[in-house]
């Protein structure tokens, strides 16, 4: 045994030296503290649902150890996830993000902001709405608006329950009508802001616009004048 101790005993020696050197260079290694913005991911969105609250898409972390192994980070593979599988209907808070980092033992997170995610979880729902043309300006005198059509005058959106309860219609951009004096038409962008809804497939629709003659009223009789105004009309 003793023989298989003293075997290459230098070359033995120099290794335990070589491990004490790099023990005592990690354990004496001035720490430090870094921060990072690192994105934040929603995955696993089960289907038939939609996000219906305002996620954050950045959390800012500070991660403290050893300076060698902070500078060894890769940043760009720094990215905290959120899994929603299996998640239900309503508000659901999402603790202890820093566990989806991988980072290396010795390195510790000491601070995430926001610290939680709360996820908001609505069935989505689909609505076949009416098309309303916006109309700004007057047509040119002697002429009248007649009639308005789109196509399509019905348009698809779907999205959260809650958002799709409170919409009834699709507005177009507005259309201007000061100073025409004859028919028209154009393709026109619909104007649909939907916080958590979304057109399903039409963008634009086709506008007509038709017009037909006004004729200028006759000019209104003078309004009788008072006897006040007579006796001075007679004495001037």
């Amino acid at each position: 045994m003793l023989q298989l101790v003293l075997n290459n005993w230098h070359l033995k020696l120099l290794s335990l030296v070589f491990a004490l050197m790099l023990w005592l260079f990690v354990m004496g290694e001035q720490n430090a503290e870094v921060g990072y913005t690192v994105p934040l991911e929603l995955k696993n969105l089960p289907s038939g649902f939609v996000v219906a609250n305002e996620v954050p898409s950045l959390v800012d972390v500070r991660i403290s150890g050893p300076r060698t192994l902070l500078s060894n980070i890769q940043v760009s593979g720094l990215i905290l996830s959120v899994d929603l599988r299996g998640a239900q209907p309503g508000l659901t808070t999402f603790r202890r993000l820093e566990e989806h980092l991988n980072l290396p033992r010795a390195l510790k997170v000491t601070r995430l902001s926001p610290s939680y995610v709360e996820v908001k979880l609505e069935h989505v729902r689909r609505k076949d709405l009416p098309v309303r043309v916006v109309l700004k300006g007057r047509p040119a005198e002697g002429v009248e608006l007649d009639r308005v059509l789109a196509a399509p005058d019905r348009i698809k959106v779907e999205g959260a329950e809650s958002e799709m309860a409170m919409v009834s219609e699709v507005e177009t951009e507005a259309v201007n009508l000061a100073d025409v004096r004859e028919n028209f038409s154009l393709t026109v962008p619909l104007s649909y802001q939907g916080t958590y809804s979304r057109l399903v497939d039409a963008k634009t629709v086709d506008v007509e616009i038709y017009l037909k003659s006004n004729p200028q009223q006759a000019a209104e009789p003078l309004p009788p004048l008072q006897l006040d105004e007579i006796k001075d009309v007679i004495r001037d």
